[in-house]
């Protein structure tokens, strides 16, 4: 931190006549230039006063976390969101207390604000409001009553089954994950719900191509598993995650079957790893580090403006169009 004494030595001036400059002594006998000299010199070290400095409250915010340590190196997705929350917290100064079991919310009147990443239900959300009315939800909210950053899920699974379609794929498949809210509800899945309409649009759905486990590598692998015991299958494989994606194509290839030539496979999120799978998978970009960064600043615009009415920030996604699918359009009759 930069004291007083920093700025005399650049000055060469002593450090009384530093401090009574920058206090305005009018009764102090010393140059323009000097005085001109030592505020350029304040303004170009950052020089912060005292009297500023012990008037400064830090600000501390809470990050509560949806997944526990294990689960969120077991699918990087919401790790990737909250270091992206925690990066732009240390860019504008902001002290970060972790929550580690999310499902227990207490003492969160002791921070300043909150950023919930994940799924919290209306019961979840009202107990943290009763302690702590700052609040901004990621990545998923239960209504419009609290700020949120969020994904345009329909736009994703649009562009997603569109794509699919578009090369001539008519009977798809769905691997997906059954998630559950602290107390216990399921929380509803946009992924399968727009799977469904699309579906339903073409006239294409079919209830026994879809399967569900957890959102995980070893619920892939034996869903997709569990589909392949199927004489009749579906041409292609809607993945709720990449992680999913990773265990289907362990069973694929231990079938003995190929991926695009026999099955093709896609994916969601687009975390790091899938462009380096063989063959490179086809998924929906999720940007993580805007969610996060989005919900910091819809954060210090309740601190630092005190705005009072809610916000809903939607993150736009992207379709990675890699090898993992392939055109049936010649085979179409």
């Amino acid at each position: 931190m930069v004291t007083i004494k920093d700025i005399a030595d650049q000055a060469k001036v002593s450090s009384a006549t530093v401090s009574r400059v920058l206090n305005f002594d009018d009764s102090l006998s010393v140059s323009d230039e000097t005085r001109r000299r030592i505020f350029e010199i304040a303004e170009e070290l950052e020089y912060v006063p005292v009297r500023k400095r012990k008037s400064r409250k830090k600000v501390k915010v809470g990050i509560l976390h949806w997944y526990d340590s294990s689960r969120e190196l077991g699918d990087p997705y919401y790790l990737y969101i909250r270091l992206s929350v925690e990066k732009r917290c240390m860019e504008l100064g902001y002290e970060v207390e972790r929550y580690a079991n999310a499902g227990v919310f207490t003492d969160l009147d002791s921070v300043d604000a909150i950023i919930a990443i994940g799924k919290y239900d209306e019961d979840d959300l009202e107990k943290i409001v009763s302690q702590n009315s700052r609040i901004v939800v990621v990545d998923y909210s239960p209504s419009d009553s609290y700020d949120a950053v969020v994904i345009d899920f329909r736009d994703a699974m649009n562009k997603l089954m569109g794509y699919l379609h578009g090369c001539g794929h008519r009977r798809i498949g769905y691997l997906g994950g059954k998630e559950e809210y602290h107390s216990g509800k399921p929380v509803f899945d946009f992924r399968f719900q727009y799977f469904k309409e699309f579906m339903y649009f073409h006239d294409i759905f079919k209830e026994e191509d879809c399967y569900f486990g957890e959102f995980s590598h070893q619920d892939g692998y034996s869903l997709m598993n569990e589909a392949l015991k199927k004489e009749e299958r579906p041409s292609a494989f809607f993945c709720g995650n990449d992680n999913m994606a990773v265990g289907a194509y362990k069973a694929i290839y231990e079938s003995g079957l190929r991926i695009p030539e026999d099955i093709s496979i896609v994916g969601f999120n687009d975390l790091p790893g899938s462009k380096y799978m063989v063959p490179s998978l086809t998924s929906v970009r999720v940007y993580t580090e805007y969610l996060g960064e989005a919900s910091v600043d819809l954060l210090s615009e309740i601190l630092e403006k005190d705005r009072r009415y809610v916000k809903r920030v939607v993150i736009p996604v992207k379709l990675k169009i890699r090898e993992s699918v392939s055109s049936l359009n010649g085979n179409i009759s």
